[in-house]
This record gives C-alpha cells, sequence and structure tokens, in this order.
C-alpha cells in the first residue's frame, strides 16, 4: 500500500485524526495536497492509531514516517 492511499482513506474517514513528524503536525488532507508524487508513492504500513511507517526493499518494516496523535 502506497503512502497515498493511506493517507486518502485516513482523509476520507473524516476523523480528526493529526500525523506528527520531526518538523510539525498535519491533518492526512495537508499531507495529500502539500507532499510529492515520489513521496506519496513510497510503500507503507499503516498501524492503527500508533504510526506509519515506511516499507523496505525486503518488506520489512522501516523508518516512522508519521506518529498518529489524537
Amino acid at each position: 500500500m502506497s503512502l497515498r492511499e493511506i493517507l486518502s482513506r485516513m482523509a476520507d474517514d473524516g476523523g480528526e485524526i493529526r500525523l506528527a513528524d520531526q518538523s510539525g503536525c498535519y491533518g492526512p488532507r495537508e499531507l495529500l495536497d502539500s507532499l510529492s508524487a515520489a513521496r506519496l508513492a513510497v510503500r507503507s504500513h499503516y498501524q492503527p492509531g500508533l504510526y506509519i511507517a515506511r516499507i523496505d526493499e525486503a518488506g520489512y518494516l522501516g523508518a516512522v514516517l508519521y506518529r498518529v496523535k489524537k
């Protein structure tokens, strides 16, 4: 699943979810509108209520991209 797909589903749910990284806290729609196409295409995994992490080339979880803030 791509980061775009995860963020789109979150945005469509319409909840009050916020995602945080080192530089700030954002809503899913904000990220969809501001991230590059290459960044949105990154293979990712969403652990509900906890984080969105990158999936590396070997298929393992990599770096956490965003932490979920409620």
